[in-house]
C-alpha cells in the first residue's frame, strides 16, 4: 500500500513539474506578427534614439538662436578690502577751501554694484537670419529622423523575413525526414523479406542522416535568428517566436520605374532635407554679411556704491542707445561670407549627385522587384513539376523501373523546389518593401 501510495505521490509530483515546466516554455513563446515586429523595433532602436535626440538638440539651437531677440540683463558687484591709501579730494569740502587732504580720512573698504539692460534694436539682421537657419537646420535634421525610421523598419522587416524562412526551413524539413523515416522503416521491411537489396536500404539510411543533418542546422540557424530578432525588438533572449505566414502573403502591381522615380524625388528623406540645409545655408550666407552693419540696442543701467567715511551712491539710473561696431569687420568679414558662400556652392552640387543616386537606387530596386516576381512564376512551375517528377518516380519505383537513387533524388529535388518557391514568396515581399523605403513612402504604407 504504501509503495502505491508513494508512487502516485511521485507520478502526481512529476506532472506537476512537466506542466510548470510547459507553462513556463508557453509564457515564453510569442505570435510575432509583422506589424508587432516593426512596432517593437521603432519602439527599441538605438538609432532612433540618437536621431530623436539630435532633433531635441536642433530644436534647442532653434531656440536659443531665437533667445538672442531677448535682452541682455547683466549684474555685477564686489567688496574691496583696501590698504590704509592716501586719499586727496579735488573737492571743496565744508567751509575750508582747496583741495581737501586725506589724512583725516580712514577708507579701507569699499562696495559697488552694477546691472545693465542690453536690448537689441538693429543687428545687421544677424539674429532674423540665424533664427531663420537654426529653424531650417531643424527641420532638416527632423527629416533625417524620418529618414532613420525607414531604415529601421526595413531593417525589421528583413530580419521578420529571415525569421519566417528560417521557421519554414525547419517546418519542411521535418515533413521531409518524417517521409524518409518512414521511407527507410518500409525499406527495412522489404530487407528482412528479401525483397530489397542491402545497398538500396543503406541508401535510404544515408539520406535519411543527411536530412537530420540538414534539420540540425535549420534548427541552430533558426535558434540564432530568434535570438538576433528578441534583441532587435526588446525581447528577452529565450522569447520563442512564431512568425505569422500571414504576413508575407499577396504582391503588388510594379507600375513603371519612372513612376518610382518622381514619387522618389518629391518624397525622399533625404533630398527634402538637403533643400532645407540648402536654405539654411542661404541664410546664413545673410547673417555673415550682417556683420559689415553696426549693433544697435536700448541700454538701462543702474550703480550704487558704498566707501565708508567717503562716498555713498544710490539711485543712479541710466538710459540711452548704446551703438556698437567692430571696424576690423570691414577686412575681416570677406573670408567668413566666401566660407558660407562655398558651403552654399557644395550643397547645391550635392543636389544633383543626390538626384542621380536616388534613380540608381530606384532602378535597382525596381529591377530586384521584378525579378523576385518573375522567380516566384518559375519556382511555382517548379513545385509543381517536382511533385509529378516525385510521383512518378515512385510509382516506377514501386514496379522496379527504376532503382533507389532515383527515388531519393526525386524526394530531394522536391524539398529544394518547396523551400525556393517558400523564399521566392517572402523574398518579393521585402523586394518591394525595400522599393518602397529607396522611394521614401515606406512609413506612408
Amino acid at each position: 500500500m504504501k509503495q502505491n501510495k508513494y508512487s502516485k505521490l511521485t507520478i502526481l509530483s512529476a506532472a506537476m513539474l512537466l506542466s510548470a515546466i510547459q507553462n513556463t516554455q508557453a509564457q515564453k513563446t510569442k505570435n510575432l506578427t509583422l506589424s508587432e515586429a516593426i512596432q517593437l523595433t521603432v519602439q527599441n532602436s538605438g538609432q532612433l534614439k540618437i536621431a530623436n535626440y539630435k532633433v531635441d538638440e536642433a530644436i534647442a539651437a532653434s531656440h536659443e538662436a531665437w533667445n538672442n531677440h531677448l535682452p541682455d540683463f547683466k549684474v555685477s558687484g564686489s567688496y574691496l578690502r583696501l590698504n590704509s591709501p592716501d586719499v586727496d579730494l579735488k573737492i571743496k569740502m565744508g567751509s575750508g577751501s582747496g583741495s581737501g587732504s586725506g589724512s583725516s580720512l580712514k577708507v579701507d573698504q569699499a562696495m559697488y554694484g552694477i546691472a545693465n539692460v542690453s536690448l537689441p534694436v538693429f543687428s545687421g539682421l544677424r539674429i532674423k537670419h540665424g533664427v531663420e537657419s537654426a529653424r531650417y537646420l531643424e527641420q532638416a535634421t527632423k527629416l533625417d529622423a524620418e529618414g532613420d525610421k525607414e531604415e529601421v523598419i526595413l531593417n525589421a522587416i528583413n530580419a521578420y523575413n529571415n525569421l519566417y524562412k528560417a521557421k519554414k526551413s525547419v517546418d519542411l524539413v521535418k515533413e521531409n525526414l518524417s517521409r524518409d523515416q518512414q521511407r527507410v522503416a518500409d525499406f527495412s521491411n522489404l530487407e528482412k523479406n528479401g525483397l530489397m537489396a542491402r545497398n538500396d536500404l543503406l541508401k535510404a539510411q544515408l539520406q535519411q542522416s543527411n536530412i537530420e543533418l540538414s534539420l540540425m542546422d535549420a534548427e541552430n540557424n533558426l535558434k540564432l535568428t530568434v535570438i538576433n530578432m528578441d534583441l532587435l525588438l526588446g525581447l528577452p533572449e529565450d522569447t520563442n517566436l512564431i512568425p505569422d505566414s500571414a504576413s508575407f502573403t499577396g504582391t503588388t502591381d510594379a507600375g513603371t520605374v519612372v513612376q518610382w522615380e518622381q514619387t522618389a524625388l518629391q518624397n525622399r528623406k533625404d533630398m527634402e532635407a538637403l533643400t532645407f540645409r540648402e536654405k539654411a545655408a542661404s541664410a546664413g550666407i545673410k547673417a555673415v554679411k550682417g556683420e559689415y552693419f553696426p549693433g544697435i540696442a536700448i541700454t538701462g543701467g543702474y550703480i550704487a556704491a558704498d566707501v565708508p567715511n567717503v562716498l555713498t551712491l544710490t539711485n543712479a539710473l541710466n538710459v540711452g542707445v548704446g551703438l556698437q561696431y567692430n571696424i576690423g569687420s570691414l577686412w575681416k568679414t570677406g573670408a567668413k561670407v566666401n566660407q558660407a558662400n562655398a558651403r552654399y556652392h557644395q550643397l547645391q552640387t550635392s543636389e544633383g549627385i543626390i538626384s542621380d543616386r536616388i534613380r540608381l537606387e530606384i532602378n535597382q530596386a525596381y529591377q530586384n522587384y521584378l525579378l523576385a516576381e518573375r522567380k516566384i512564376t518559375v519556382y511555382q512551375k517548379a513545385v509543381e513539376q517536382a511533385n509529378e517528377n516525385y510521383r512518378i518516380t515512385r510509382n516506377k519505383f514501386d514496379n522496379n523501373l527504376v532503382n533507389t537513387t532515383d527515388l531519393l533524388d526525386a524526394d530531394v529535388a522536391q524539398l529544394q523546389a518547396k523551400l525556393n518557391y517558400t523564399f521566392a514568396k517572402t523574398d518579393a515581399v521585402v523586394a518591394y518593401k525595400k522599393l518602397q523605403q529607396t522611394a521614401g513612402v515606406l512609413t506612408n504604407k
